[in-house]
């Protein structure tokens, strides 16, 4: 329920984050989703950027990446 919120929540925040951020964000949420990234980086810089982040974040569990999710959402959103 909470991870439900810091999503929501990512969607409406008032400024844009960092691309480094952006990255973090993209990789727990896609780990806590869909689990370990699987196959080899396609796609042009942002698509292999994307897939590098998630890649390194690979082995944590879905419950763990949930929650470090959140935690970056709303360390972001108090300031």
């Amino acid at each position: 329920m909470r991870f439900n919120r810091a999503s929501k929540k990512a969607w409406a925040l008032s400024s844009r984050p960092s691309n480094d951020l952006l990255l973090k964000m993209y990789a727990l949420y896609k780990q806590a989703t869909e689990g370990d990234c699987i196959g080899k980086a396609k796609g042009g810089l942002k698509e292999r950027a994307k897939w590098k982040a998630w890649n390194q974040v690979s082995g944590t569990s879905k419950s763990d990446a949930m929650r470090r999710y959140c935690e970056v959402v709303d360390s972001f959103s108090l300031t």
